[in-house]
């Protein structure tokens, strides 16, 4: 009776802390997220995505965990979201990934981007020296232990040698 009393408790924690999981979203890394600021990404007059930056506070703060929102306006297919991120981390990171980390990010990025349609919402977290974390809609779809994948990543919207610097600015909160 006491080993089948332990193997129920055991069986109750677990059903807790798998309870607490699947609640667990983007805001249990950025807190109080606030919005910094946001803008739009469109092509040929075609509305690709729309763009949030939040953080722990109104100021931009890299040294703090944020995220990014990215609500797509049309369908885009996972392999297209992979191959223009690593278009644009090999063109603006001031030191070029080795061709073992873009073949490792690649794997990694197939993991945490999935086929998008219009109106869904793909949230990157950044996580300073750990990683960054991926969520499509509430849900955790991937993590990254690579603090040098998050930061190339993320320079794609946030870092200056970013092909969008307007959008970089309305994210940043600057006029």
């Amino acid at each position: 009776m006491n080993s089948w009393r332990r193997v129920t408790s055991a069986l109750l924690m677990l059903l807790c802390l798998a309870s607490m999981a699947v609640q667990a979203n983007w805001r249990t890394a950025v807190p109080d997220a606030q919005v910094i600021g946001q803008g739009e990404l469109s092509m040929f007059g075609f509305r690709i995505y729309s763009a949030r930056l939040l953080g722990a506070s109104a100021q931009f703060n890299p040294q703090q965990p944020f995220a990014l929102e990215l609500t797509y306006h049309r369908a885009i297919s996972r392999e297209d979201l992979v191959e223009a991120s690593l278009e644009q981390i090999s063109r603006q990171t001031g030191t070029a990934p080795t061709p073992e980390q873009l073949q490792r990010w690649q794997m990694e990025m197939h993991k945490a981007f999935v086929d998008v349609d219009s109106g869904q919402q793909i949230i990157g977290v950044y996580l300073p020296g750990q990683g960054c974390q991926f969520y499509v809609g509430e849900q955790l779809q991937h993590e990254i232990a690579d603090p040098s994948f998050a930061r190339a990543f993320f320079d794609i919207w946030l870092g200056t040698g970013t092909s969008e610097p307007q959008l970089r600015k309305q994210l940043l909160g600057q006029r």
